[in-house]
């Protein structure tokens, strides 16, 4: 009863913290842009991308066959609640909370979008695509599902589904989270021949490593920090900037000139772009010189703040 009495306790103090509206916020927006991917640009033209929600359709296609109606959200709701059992077990609690939430809300979130814009509406003269091409479904698709994977991923959280197989791969097999959803990915898309014909599934496994791309390329945008070097006399008045202004940690190192063979001190530290832009501004003003250099840093584990 006490372990039970303390999750209770951190849970009701945690629905008090603004982090935590926040993160649902985001959590929420970026499930109704996957649930609109899906809806819009997956259902209509039976696209397989590597997904559970390809791999939903490929069920409820081999169920149409034995003319059994079986709708694409109720076996996502089906398949998200097996994997996030894994999620909870093999990644953490924190990502697979979050994950519950996110995977629970996508099969409703799409018959929302259902409500509001019907697919079929958009769809003219018997066609199955909405944008009139199967490369722009699959263009459109995979760009939003992207950005909806990167976003979730940069708070710990997920669409669910696929991205928790890629989690898992990453977490365990150290590939990149773009890497193990491609992997992941191109298994299920082979699902497909149960459906579809064999240029369908070309086009899916084609989607699948673009969807791998793309989630790498904007996972590594959210998370770019700026390594940032710095020589020079003013080193402390830097140091008290980075920490008390930019509340940010640093590193001190002692450094010889291969020139000089004058004994320095460099400062190290991690910024955003927009701390590193308000560092060079405060160096202009108050004209502190020094030799600097800066490079991009799109992963980080630890306290950043505090090293």
């Amino acid at each position: 009863m006490g372990k039970i009495k303390d999750a209770a306790n951190t849970a009701l103090n945690a629905v008090k913290t603004w982090t935590f509206w926040k993160e649902l916020f985001i959590m929420t927006f970026g499930m109704m842009i996957s649930a609109a991917a899906v809806n819009y640009f997956l259902i209509p033209s039976k696209l397989i991308v590597g997904s559970i929600s390809g791999l939903s359709i490929v069920i409820s296609g081999i169920f149409e066959i034995f003319s059994i109606p079986v709708k694409v959200s109720s076996i996502i709701i089906i398949i998200n609640a097996i994997l996030l059992i894994m999620a909870y077990l093999l990644i953490d609690k924190e990502f697979g909370i979050k994950t519950v939430y996110t995977a629970l809300i996508l099969g409703p979130l799409m018959d929302l979008w259902e409500m509001i814009l019907p697919a079929s509406s958009l769809l003219t003269d018997g066609s199955t695509s909405v944008m009139g091409d199967i490369w722009l479904d699959l263009c459109c698709f995979v760009l939003l599902l992207s950005a909806a994977q990167a976003i979730l991923f940069h708070i710990n959280a997920s669409t669910g589904g696929l991205d928790i197989l890629a989690k898992i791969v990453n977490k365990y097999l150290h590939f990149d989270i773009g890497a193990s959803i491609s992997v992941a990915g191109a298994i299920i898309c082979c699902t497909a021949f149960a459906i579809n014909p064999f240029r369908m599934v070309v086009i899916g496994l084609i989607g699948t490593w673009i969807n791998g791309v793309v989630v790498d390329y904007f996972t590594a945008s959210i998370n770019k920090r700026k390594r940032v070097c710095i020589i020079s006399d003013d080193h402390e008045v830097l140091r008290q900037y980075i920490i008390k202004d930019l509340d940010r940690g640093c590193s001190l190192y002692k450094v010889t000139g291969g020139y000089s063979d004058r004994e320095q001190t460099e400062i190290q530290a991690l910024l955003t772009q927009d701390e590193f832009s308000s560092l060079m501004d405060f160096m202009k003003k108050n004209n502190i010189h020094g030799f600097i250099t800066a490079g991009n840093v799109s992963e980080i584990y630890g306290l950043w703040k505090q090293h």
